[in-house]
């Protein structure tokens, strides 16, 4: 069942990567001109990469893995979707930025990858998409060198649970802990307005989920921070601030955002 469902997950991306592409949230001609993607708060704690060994695990067409190493790491990205590492090695090729792109889904990995690294990195909209945690740290693990460091900033699983009605009223609607959803699909994606015909199975999974899944693969967390602020528009009443980033015109501090977990091996 897990191998169909990511079939299904598969063609829904691949259904999605032109049209993201496209898109002004995604800005590929900004990025051909310079601009880096990544936000502040990876940038900051992440640290300098120059020279470091990068795996970039769920990478979609990489322009995260190509920033960090336009930032001096020695970067691999890795997707599951053909048509999304068919684009980023095109744009890697025309860029000349020297990243190395892998199709695999995150649980075959080691099977086509025998490479250990200084930063195994993830981030934003990532865990929703993988229905096994202790898989996935298993494999975190593996592809992280001794004294190397995994890092992960992604929605906070706490603004999962709700949804704002038509009136503006945020409420809790969904599951908190670990939960399957099948979307059957013809609703836009969450970057540019073209409809995606595919369905999609999403998981959620809780922060306790998420930290016991790392600590069992062996890793050991430095932090857990959580953050009042989204790095995408996670609710309709959101505004975009100055920096960038999407807050609560009102009763912002009311529940996390975002979190981020840096461990080490």
């Amino acid at each position: 069942m897990l191998d169909e469902q990511l079939q299904v997950n598969r063609t829904n991306w691949n259904e999605r990567t032109p049209v993201h592409a496209a898109s002004e949230s995604y800005d590929v001609e900004g990025f051909k001109a310079g601009r880096n993607t990544l936000h502040d708060v990876e940038l900051r704690e992440v640290g300098d990469v120059s020279g470091k060994t990068l795996l970039h695990l769920q990478c979609h067409f990489g322009l995260d893995t190509m920033s960090w190493a336009r930032l001096g790491a020695k970067a691999t990205g890795v997707d599951f979707a053909d048509a999304a590492i068919e684009l980023a090695r095109s744009l890697n090729s025309e860029l000349d930025l020297g990243v190395r792109f892998i199709c695999s889904n995150v649980y075959d990995l080691p099977d086509v990858l025998d490479e250990q690294f200084d930063i195994v990195f993830t981030s934003i909209g990532v865990l929703c998409w993988l229905p096994d945690l202790d898989g996935w740290a298993a494999v975190v693990a593996n592809h992280l060198k001794p004294g190397g460091m995994f890092y992960i900033v992604d929605g906070h699983p706490v603004l999962s649970v709700f949804e704002e009605t038509d009136a503006g009223e945020v409420r809790p609607m969904y599951p908190y802990f670990h939960h399957e959803f099948l979307w059957e699909g013809g609703e836009p994606s969450y970057a540019g307005s073209e409809i995606i015909e595919s369905p999609v199975y999403e998981w959620n999974h809780s922060l306790g989920e998420i930290v016991t899944a790392l600590i069992g693969s062996g890793l050991r967390i430095e932090y857990l921070h959580e953050f009042p602020f989204s790095s995408y528009r996670a609710l309709p009443s959101m505004q975009k601030g100055d920096d960038g980033l999407w807050r609560f015109p009102e009763g912002n501090d009311s529940f996390p955002q975002l979190f981020s977990i840096r461990a080490t091996k």
